[in-house]
């Protein structure tokens, strides 16, 4: 059965998964790439970001490599595609990740501005809603022909899905350091009283991996 899924989000001990003034130069805020440092050298993010075909294997590979099992969509905010706000000024921008991003399937991405979908190499399509969350999922649902959608960020969007209570699975890699301020995941929500309750958890000298689970 399919399922709405959050996998190798990041966030800091004091639960911030971005800091403050994302840009281009900064995509996860200024010092907010301390968040994904388990992830960038395993061998599963090494390949399919990177290019390369070496990479570290051990508790972070396990759970990088289980990122990516059984997708068939995505959903990102507009913060995820890019440091672009407002309307777009121009087509010229098409993602973080060059010409062969590293999603292989449909993405659909959140914003309030209108823009012809753009087909990239090796099977990547990003497809623009303007039509709110609701109707990414069932966009993405139908796109991924059974299999999971996957929710990529940012903080605010899997919050909204959260509150929700539409993610079935979260896994959170919990980075051993603090932010302070940013876009914290779970200010103004009682996970518990929307359902959600931890499972599994396991610890690598970089990150702390939790399972959070809808209980139905």
């Amino acid at each position: 059965m399919s399922k709405l899924v959050v996998r190798a989000f990041s966030i800091s001990l004091d639960g911030y998964g971005a800091a403050p003034e994302q840009s281009l130069e900064n995509p996860f805020g200024k010092g907010g790439m301390v968040l994904p440092q388990w992830a960038f050298p395993t061998r599963t993010m090494q390949r399919m970001v990177f290019g390369k075909e070496d990479g570290e294997t051990g508790i972070d590979e396990d759970f990088a490599a289980r990122s990516f099992e059984n997708l068939g969509a995505w959903i990102l905010g507009r913060n995820m595609f890019g440091p672009v706000r407002g309307p777009w000024p121009d087509d010229s921008w098409k993602g973080w990740w060059g010409d062969t991003p590293p999603y292989h399937v449909p993405v659909f991405v959140l914003t309030h501005h209108a823009r012809p979908s753009i087909e990239m190499n090796g099977g990547t399509v990003f497809h623009f809603v303007t039509d709110g969350i609701d109707s990414a999922l069932r966009q993405a649902r139908e796109a991924a022909g059974g299999k999971d959608v996957r929710v990529g960020g940012g903080v605010a969007t899997v919050r909204q899905y959260l509150a929700r209570g539409l993610i079935d699975e979260m896994h959170l890699a919990q980075a051993p350091v603090l932010l302070g301020s940013g876009e914290n995941l779970f200010a103004g929500l009682d996970l518990a009283a929307l359902g959600y309750a931890v499972g599994e958890r396991v610890s690598s000298p970089k990150a702390t991996h939790i399972m959070v689970t809808k209980q139905r």
